[in-house]
Order: structure tokens, then sequence, then C-alpha cells
């Protein structure tokens, strides 16, 4: 058969990886920086886009999609070519997705820091950059199946099986998660609500990691340990199993991040079902990926590329244990809210992702500058220093969780709290967070050295160039089965086939969970003691989502006896029914907030958003000093918000709307009057007032500055069926 030539574009992949070098650095130095937040808390002190409830939704989208996404990009465009013996498709789409996806970090990078976010853990993105998304992925599979289509190689490989699962999963993830309806240029509301938003968040949330952090790097991880090992797979018919158990069941497990919420029980209970069941199909392809090296131990020994593949394939074993376990209720009550999860979380992204990335990029180097790796040395330094840095950084915070939890729930003799004071677990777990900062400084050496060693190497290679390559024209053959052929072979040749049998797959677990929760209205009762917020509470809420609060506190008490005492009556699903987004939160750096509202006195929130560590000594909150500006609120918007609530089903009347600047205006003014109870603040509102007008200027009333906002709607939250005052 006449052979073909053609050339492999290694161009496309240079590009990617030089892009996931600069952003993981940009991503690694921004949690850096939060790590030190936590020891330092004014270090950025009045500086808003610095502030911690900002950078960390950054940080988040910046490791994931930045240093995460452009080292999958890089994997599968140098892996697909290879195995289907063709060039991609279409050199424009390959640009186009690289700059599109260049352009979309940098938009994160500049609006996460502004405040303009929906709130929505690892899809913070305001609608248009959510749009752009959507549009760039779909480039990138059309010019993925475009190169499938015209393969000279039959057979699909599985690490292709899943990137099709990671292509087709992440957009149906994506577009339904992100159905927001909009209210200006950079703002929008989710189209859910409280209770079901969540279920349908953390269905994106957990797929998320399963289908962007893991299935892409499952199959990169089946292409590259085999090529440095020079050995082929350990077992093909494990990695069937593994492909298809995995996609199924994944995709049931997003509930497990609600357990002991307002979430229905039935929808918890699968959530915990399937979550266990994912340690089987998990650690197959862990024992997949470690058996490929047997016969080469005595390599690992000596390659730095190796070793990182081990510890990834290790990592992602050791997740994927942790994941299940963490499932299981009495494990969850413990886990839930802590450090713990920061631990679990991190161990994934540092260890399996970090390390297969560095290993793949050692790897592809030389190959693509025709040279060998400036020095192993410095690469088996990396790798020392990455993996103490990883230890240094997960053990403090699995210390640090165990403790939060056994002080947030231990009682006196008497039946009250043990540790009543929420700062008592903060300043206990301190010297935790002083060894992470430390961990965390030693992988980001790790990572510097990589960066000199690919300079280095790059400086000393050829330049990248299109890679020639010869391979005979894929033979027409009926689409039939062959004689004695099983079935995953013949749909292994079959590309549309093997898509909508992954689709269906995917697709299954997700209608299950989510379509009864929406369309079934028993699932979420209603109470009638919940009216919609007030404009100048709604105004405040959204403040409270621009500053990122939910990154340090929850809005979700649940029926635990620690909780009830500590914070007040439990939450029930009807408090959350007007709710656009859902603030339930994940992590507990501070204490739950749901029944924050008539606890304190107006002054008392004002002074402790000026500043906590007045208020609560040992705090490890920032100020928030630009709420308090001598500038106007914003409340143009503030009609629009409302109309777009209505369209969503908030009660809202057209009187409501019509008199929303009275109202705002009435209820500013009294919470300003609550203010003047303050001796202190008369006399530093009256001199800042004289001091304004001496200079000519502008004095701002206090009533319209953004701070009475926020306390209008901290002085809000749980008191629609508020039980008891809980001091």
């Amino acid at each position: 058969m006449e052979m073909q030539q053609f050339y492999y574009d290694n161009k496309i992949v240079k590009k990617f990886i030089y892009a996931t070098i600069v952003f993981g650095l940009v991503g690694m130095l921004v949690g850096l920086l939060l790590a030190l937040f936590f020891l330092f808390p004014n270090l950025t002190d009045g500086i808003s886009f610095l502030s911690f409830g900002r950078l960390r939704p950054l940080h988040t989208n910046a490791v994931i999609f930045a240093f995460v996404g452009n080292a999958m990009f890089a994997g599968v465009y140098y892996s697909l070519q290879r195995l289907l013996k063709a060039r991609m498709y279409s050199n424009f789409l390959s640009n186009l997705h690289f700059w599109g996806w260049q352009l979309i970090i940098v938009a994160a990078a500049i609006t996460l820091p502004l405040g303009y976010t929906s709130s929505k853990e690892y899809a913070e993105l305001e609608w248009p950059i959510d749009i752009a998304i959507a549009l760039i992925w779909v480039a990138f599979g059309i010019n993925m199946i475009g190169t499938i289509l015209k393969r000279r190689e039959r057979h699909l490989y599985v690490a292709i099986w899943f990137y099709i699962a990671t292509f087709v999963t992440v957009a149906v993830l994506h577009i339904f998660n992100s159905l927001e309806l909009p209210v200006t240029a950079l703002k929008s509301y989710s189209v859910y609500a409280g209770v079901q938003d969540a279920l349908v968040q953390w269905w994106y949330g957990h797929n998320a990691v399963a289908f962007f952090l893991t299935t892409p790097f499952l199959g990169m991880m089946y292409y590259f340990v085999p090529k440095a090992a020079n050995r082929p797979v350990y077992s093909y018919r494990l990695s069937i199993i593994h492909f298809w158990s995995l996609i199924f069941i994944y995709i049931w497990a997003g509930p497990h991040h609600l357990l002991y919420s307002s979430l229905p029980d039935w929808a918890q209970n699968l959530g915990v079902v399937f979550s266990v069941m994912l340690i089987a199909p998990s650690w197959g392809g862990m024992i997949n990926g470690l058996l490929t090296l047997r016969g080469v131990w005595d390599k690992v020994r000596t390659d730095s590329v190796l070793k990182f593949f081990v510890v990834a394939i290790t990592g992602y074993g050791m997740a994927t244990f942790e994941g299940p376990m963490l499932s299981l209720k009495n494990v969850n009550a413990i886990a839930h809210f802590t450090d713990w999860i920061i631990a679990h979380v991190h161990v994934g992204a540092l260890a399996w992702n970090g390390f297969l990335i560095f290993g793949m990029i050692y790897w592809l180097i030389p190959r693509l500058t025709k040279t060998t790796l400036y020095s192993e040395k410095l690469a088996n330094f990396h790798f020392w220093i990455g993996t103490l840095g990883i230890v240094l950084y997960a053990l403090p915070m699995y210390v640090a969780g165990f403790t939060q939890a056994s002080m947030w729930k231990q009682f006196k003799p008497d039946g009250t709290l043990q540790y009543g004071n929420f700062l008592e677990t903060v300043t206990q777990i301190m010297p935790m967070y002083w060894m992470r900062a430390i961990g965390g400084s030693l992988y980001l050496i790790g990572m510097i050295v990589l960066i000199y060693n690919v300079v280095k190497t790059v400086k000393q290679g050829s330049a990248v160039e299109d890679e020639l390559a010869e391979a005979p024209e894929l033979a027409k053959i009926s689409t039939g089965r062959l004689k004695g052929e099983k079935f995953h072979p013949w749909l292994e040749r079959r590309p549309i086939q093997l898509t909508i049998l992954a689709t269906i797959a995917i697709l299954i677990g997700g209608v299950i969970q989510i379509v009864p929760t929406i369309m079934v209205k028993s699932n979420i009762p209603t109470i009638a003691a919940v009216k919609p917020y007030t404009p100048l509470e709604l105004q405040g809420r959204d403040l409270y989502i621009r500053e990122g609060c939910v990154g340090c506190h929850s809005q979700m008490i649940r029926p635990f006896r620690s909780e009830v005492v500590r914070y007040g009556d439990y939450s029930k699903s009807g408090e959350y029914v007007y709710d656009h987004p859902f603030l339930w939160g994940s992590k507990r750096t501070g204490p739950d907030l749901h029944r924050e509202g008539g606890k304190y006195n107006d002054n008392w929130h004002f002074n402790h958003m000026w500043n906590p560590q007045s208020i609560s000594p040992g705090s490890i909150m920032p100020a928030y000093k630009w709420l308090f500006d001598n500038k106007a609120m914003d409340y143009s918007t503030t009609e629009a918000k409302m109309r777009v609530m209505q369209t969503l089903g908030v009660p809202y009347t057209e009187a409501d709307i019509a008199n929303a600047k009275q109202s705002i205006e009435t209820q500013a003014a009294t919470i300003e009057q609550n203010l003047h109870n303050d001796p202190d603040f008369v006399k530093s509102y009256e001199a800042s007032k004289a001091k304004a007008l001496t200079k000519g200027e502008t004095f701002v009333p206090m009533k319209d500055r953004e701070i009475v906002a926020l306390i209008a709607y901290l002085q809000r939250l749980g008191t629609d069926i508020k039980v008891k005052d809980n001091k």
C-alpha cells in the first residue's frame, strides 16, 4: 500500500506547553499569596482586588483551567496526532483554540480580582466569558473529531476514548451549570435557585474534577507512561472496564458534596452509593498504570520522568480512595467544611495533575527541540523538593481538619460547647497554616527549577518544527462487524458510535438526579414565612458575592447537635427558594452565617468589617475598608436586577420594583440611624464630614455607602424562620 507523507503539528504543542509553564507559575504564586493571607490577614490591607475573597477563585481557575487545562491540550494535541497518524484537522482551529483559551484566561485574571463573579465554585466566570468558553471548547471538539475522522489508523487507542468522553461531558456540564440570565454586561443570576442550584453546581463541580482533571489525564497516562517506560499497557481488558465504569459512575457522585444539607435524602444517598462504587474503576486505572512499569523499576530509580509518573499515579490512587471514603456519611460529618478537604483536593492537584504534567514536560521538550534534557540532576531535584512540598502541604492540612472537626463538636458535662468561640479553633491550627505555606513554597521552588531546566534545554536544542511522518492511507472496509470480531474492538474503530454510547453513559446519572429535583416541586417544600430580599438586601447580597465571602463562610447549618447549639436551628430547603445563586459554601474558615441576622447590632457589623481584629482578637479575616469609601453605592441596576429575579420566579410585584429606590432610602436611613448609637461612630463620622466640606469635596452620607447594603443583607440572614436569638 502506498505510503502518505504528512507533518505532525508540533508548534501547537509547543504553544500549549509554554502557556502551561507560564500560568502554572502564576497560579502557584497566587496560591502561595493566599496561604500567606492566613498568617498575615491584612497583608494587602485596603487593596480590594488583592483581597483573599477575590483572589481565591483566581487561584483555582488559574490552576485548573490555565495550568492543568493548557497541559491537557498539549498532551492531547501531541498524542492524538501520533495515535491517529494524522495532522490535526485544521491549523486555524488549533490556533483559534490556543489564542481563544489564553484570552479567556486573561479575561478571568482581570474580572475575578475586580469582583465580577457568579460565586459558583470552579464556574465563577461571568456570562460573556462562559459563552466564550463554550465556543472555544466546541472549536477544540470539532478539531479533535475532524482529526479522528481523517485518521490513518483504524483502531482508536484507549487514550482517545478518554479524550472523547472529556469533550462531550465537559460541554454538557458547562452549558447546563452556566445557564443564567444577564443583568448587565458582567452581571447575571443563575436560572436555578437554592437547593436546585446547589445540586446542579456540584453535579458540575464534582464532574469538572472528574472530566477535566481526571479523564483527559488518564488518557495522557495511557499514552505517556508506556512511551516513557517503553512498555505496552499492562491490560487492554482492564482499560475497557476502567473507561466505561468510570464515566458511567462518576457522573452520579456529585451529591456527596452536599451530605447533611437541605438536598433531598434520596439524592444524597444516590451520591453516596455511586461514590463508594467509584473506587473500583479508579483503582483499576491506577493498577493498570503502575503495572505498566513492571520490569522497568530499576529505570525508575534514575529516570526523573518515570519518577514523576509513579508519584502522579500513586497520588491519583490516594485521592480516589479518599474521595469515596469522604462520601461515607459518618466520615463526611467529620471532614466537610474543614481543612481535610483542602488536603484532599491538593493531593489530587499537586501530585496527580502537577506531577503528571511535569513528567510530560520533561519527556516532551527534548523531543520537540531534538536534544537531551539540559540537566537530569535538576529534574531529580525538582522531583524530590516537589514531593517534600506535597507532604508538608497535605499532612498539616489533615491535622488541621481533624483538629477543627473535634473542637467544633466537643461539649462540656453541662451540655454547653467546649469551644463556644469559633476563633479558638482558628488559633489552634495556625502552626499548620505555617507548615502549609512552607510546603507550598517548596513546590513553587520546584516549578522555578523546571522553568530554568526547560529554558536551558530549549536554548541548546533546535527550533520546534513540524515533524515529518508517513503512514498508509486508511483502507475502506465494511462498517459492520468482521467475522469473529467482538463488540468492543468493533466499537474502537467506530468513533461516532463510541461517542454516542459515551454520551448516553454520562447523561443517565445526570438526568435521574437533576430532573426530579428541578421538576418535582414536592422535593423542595416552600415556607410561607420566607420572603424575597428587599432591594437593599439584594444589593448587599451581590456585594457579599463580589467580595467572595462564600469562600470562607458557609450558609448551611447541618442537623448536628453541635451546629444547632453553635449557630441556631438547622437549615431548611424552603429557605433558599429565592437564592440565585445559592451560597452554601464549601469551607468554614470562619463561622456559618445562615442565622447571622439579629445576633449582633449594626455597629458590631460596621466595626467588624472595618477592623475584624478589633472585634475578634486573633481573627484572620481581612478588613474590607473599601466598602466604607466616600462614594455612593451604585443602585442604578437595582430595578433591572429585580426584573431578572422576577423572570426567575421571585415574587417581586411591579409596585416593589417601582418603589425600589424609596425602599432602599428608608432601610438605609434606618441602618445609618442605628450606627449613630455608637459615640465613636458619631465622632469619626462628623470629623470625616467636616474634613470633606473643608476641602470642598462631596460628602456621601453613610446610608449611601456599600457597607450599609452589606449590613442589611447580613442582618436578614436566617430571620425569616428564626426561632431564637443564638448569641
